[in-house]
Formats: structure tokens, sequence, C-alpha cells
């Protein structure tokens, strides 16, 4: 797996990425996870997107990326734009997750011109976490029951057992202090009163049992944002990319290709 601005990403295919000058055969990708996530949070379906660059990125502290998480969604979007410029890349497509949705749609209002179009997945103008997730995460001591929370409201009722178990194994695996800083970043974020400014092309995607962000808070997405179109996905639940693959990829595939 290679790095760039000290992160480790996965690179689709290869470690070929267009850089500036060149004239890329393939539309460049960046995939964005979210809080207490890994590139892994996209499912090889996502990350091996047939005919498009890829780039699915570990944030800072999360997967393996060494150092510490951040605590606003505006310090993450100057991580996106670092490692972008470690690869050369001036733009892409902007694919997030839950706090990467916020940090998408961050980049989107902060630096118009780095992308080229919008993913959101499981996101929302506003990201509020509940007192008790955000104190839970914070003690050491009750981490354990954090996890078991939010992988229980992170998954539809059509979720295997064995795909929870994972989920819960990877955020074992993060650092309370990241997990609590993410949450504090997705907490403080609001990008309601911005999102008639968004004019590239965005695709919404939600899951019908998202108990997360439930699909009011994509379809309020698709009011506000001029060029947007939304997508829910049967039975899925908040872990959409995850729950269903397939769909939720070829949904995109036929987004991307359009532009």
């Amino acid at each position: 797996m290679p790095t760039a601005a000290s992160l480790y990403y996965f690179s689709h295919p290869g470690e070929a990425f267009a850089h500036e000058g060149e004239d890329p055969t393939n539309t460049p990708i960046i995939l964005i996870h979210g809080a207490g996530g890994s590139h892994l949070h996209f499912p090889p379906e996502l990350r091996r997107l047939n005919g498009f660059q890829v780039a699915a990125l570990d944030l800072p502290g999360h997967g393996k990326s060494e150092g510490v998480g951040r605590q606003t969604i505006s310090e993450y979007v100057q991580v996106v734009q670092d490692f972008m410029d470690a690869i050369n890349l001036p733009a892409a497509v902007i694919i997030g997750h839950s706090m990467g949705s916020a940090i998408a749609l961050q980049l989107a209002l902060d630096a118009p011109d780095r992308v080229l179009a919008l993913v959101i997945l499981g996101g929302g103008s506003r990201l509020g976490v509940a007192p008790s997730i955000l104190e839970s995460t914070a003690n050491e001591a009750t981490f354990p029951l954090a996890i078991k929370t939010i992988v229980d409201l992170s998954y539809g009722s059509q979720a295997s057992d064995r795909l929870k178990e994972l989920a819960t194994q990877r955020m074992q695996e993060t650092r309370p202090t990241v997990l609590n800083g993410d949450f504090i970043a997705c907490n403080e974020f609001n990008a309601r009163e911005g999102l008639a400014e968004i004019k590239v092309s965005t695709l919404i995607l939600c899951g019908t049992e998202d108990k997360m962000t439930p699909p009011k808070y994509s379809k309020q997405l698709d009011e506000h944002i001029p060029n947007s179109e939304l997508a829910l996905i049967e039975g899925a639940g908040h872990m959409v990319m995850l729950e269903k693959p397939r769909d939720v990829a070829e949904v995109i595939e036929r987004f991307v290709e359009k532009l």
C-alpha cells in the first residue's frame, strides 16, 4: 500500500495515479471513510471501480496511517487537500461516507476547483452525535459499550452477524481519542447555509434503514443542492456500501460515467 502526505491509501489500478499535466484515461476518485474507519469501510466493489482511478485513504490516526486524528471537519479537509497535492492531483470525484461525507461537502465549499463531482453516502448538512456516544467514546472504561452501540445503530436488518463482527473488531483497533475526536468533529459540523453554493453534480445515497443519518437528511441535501440526485438503497443501514456493495457500486458507476 503506497503512502502520500503521511497517509496510507489503497490505489487502483496499482500505484498508477495520473499526475498534473498528464491526460488521465480514467476519472480520478478519492474515497473518504467515516468516523473511526479506514479504507476498508469501502468494499472491493468500490475500491476497484472498473475504468476509474481510485484512491481510498486512511485519515490520520486511522487504519494504517500514523499520527493523530483531528477534531474539526475543516482540519480533515486540509488533510485531504494535502494528500491531493502529494499525489499531484488537481481535482477528483470525492466520495465520502458519514464523517467523510461532511469532509466532501466542506471541501466542495472551501475549494470547489478541487471537486469534479460529489458522492455523499449516509450524510447530512449536520451530523449531530448523541451526548451518550460522545461521553462513552471519551472514556476507555466505557469504550467497548460505545462500540457495541455504534455497530448496533450502523447496520440494517439484513446485515449478517459476520459483517457486524468484523466491524466491531476493526473499530476496537481505533484509539478512543481518535474516535471521540471524529465524533466531536461530526457534532460541530454544519453546512446547512452553504448547500446552495455547491454547483458540482452530486449523487446522494442512503440506506432506507439508516438509523445514524436517516433518509430524511439525505432528502434535505437533495432539496438544497442544486445539481443533485437521490438514490435510496432498500434494506440497507448506515453502512450502506458494505451491506449492499454491488447495488451502491452500480449506482456510482452510472453517475460517474455520465459526468
